[in-house]
């Protein structure tokens, strides 16, 4: 693994992109910059001083890889200078992740995807991640008929700002929030789920439903999974293979405050749906911020200097 490595992390004052740096310190990378706005330019975050992210400056050829924690808009102007300097971009956003010529990766799903890039690999929704991870192993085990998800997801997934606000706010103000763009039937993060999840499975035809709501919680985004197999799958055997699959630690009782700060999908609650047949239910907790963006966007990433290197 080339630890020295020259790395961009566009949108780093932002909550996925502290995280993202401070993840790549943790694992050794001594060659990181960080990039955001005009306005955050020449501020510190960590041990880095903040360049302005220009057109300019990301085509320069002074970068291996970049990671984009900004919006759609924004990476969809910068992505295709710093990938005409020769980076590869992981993208965050929802610009390039339903694109049919840009792998969507869940390394401990569809790793080998990453290799099949053109320049740009786009990194899933915070629920998608961990969402897919969990059913990757049943699905291999005893295939997937439909999905049904019901999302609690934290406010940290919507930025530093609500961070900052939730932080503020009398115990007594909480309250669920459905804060996504609504069609007049559902929020775009459920079409997101639904959409997404197809294609890191390549189910593309999979029957899925999904209710997305916000709750007053800091960092780490549950969901209650209903799922029905095409084959008879015992809750016992699904803890078995869940347990064995790359990326889950079995919990009893996952929540968000035992899955913060930590880089696994914890499952929990697996068990009978005893109002379908082959239905299984599962409580599925990760660090959105983590493995739910930052750490997941690293892991695609090491998987590209892992094959340079063995190419080499």
């Amino acid at each position: 693994m080339d630890k020295h490595a020259r790395i961009g992390v566009v949108g780093a004052t932002g909550a996925v992109g502290t995280v993202t740096l401070s993840l790549l310190r943790e694992r050794g990378y001594d060659n990181v910059r960080a990039f955001a706005s005009a306005r955050s330019a020449g501020t510190r975050v960590g041990d880095a001083t903040v360049e302005e992210a220009t057109p300019e400056v990301l085509a320069r050829g002074e970068l291996d890889i970049c990671f984009f924690s900004v919006g759609a808009s924004a990476s969809r102007e910068l992505v295709p200078h710093a990938v005409r300097g020769g980076a590869v971009a992981v993208d965050k956003s929802t610009a390039y992740r339903l694109a049919d010529d840009v792998p969507l990766v869940v390394p401990e799903v569809n790793g080998e995807r990453a290799r099949e890039h053109e320049g740009i690999l786009a990194n899933p929704n915070c629920c998608a991640i961990p969402l897919t991870v969990a059913l990757s192993p049943i699905a291999a085990t005893a295939g997937l008929a439909r999905v049904r998800v019901s999302t609690y997801q934290s406010v940290s997934g919507a930025g530093a700002r609500r961070m900052d606000a939730l932080r503020a706010q009398s115990p007594g103000e909480g309250d669920l929030a459905m804060d996504w763009t609504f069609d007049g039937v559902e929020f775009d993060e459920e079409a997101k789920l639904r959409a997404e999840t197809r294609k890191i499975l390549e189910l593309p035809e999979l029957p899925f439903s999904a209710t997305t709501v916000r709750v007053p919680v800091l960092v780490g985004h549950a969901q209650a999974v209903w799922v029905e197999t095409l084959r008879p799958l015992s809750a016992d055997d699904a803890r078995e293979v869940l347990g064995a699959a790359p990326g889950i630690a079995l919990d009893d009782f996952p929540t968000p405050g035992r899955a913060a700060g930590g880089d696994t999908v914890l499952v929990g609650r697996i068990r009978a749906d005893t109002a379908a047949e082959n239905g299984l239910v599962l409580f599925v907790v990760c660090d959105n911020l983590r493995k739910g963006a930052a750490l997941n966007a690293i892991q695609i990433a090491e998987l590209l200097l892992e094959r340079r290197a063995v190419a080499a």
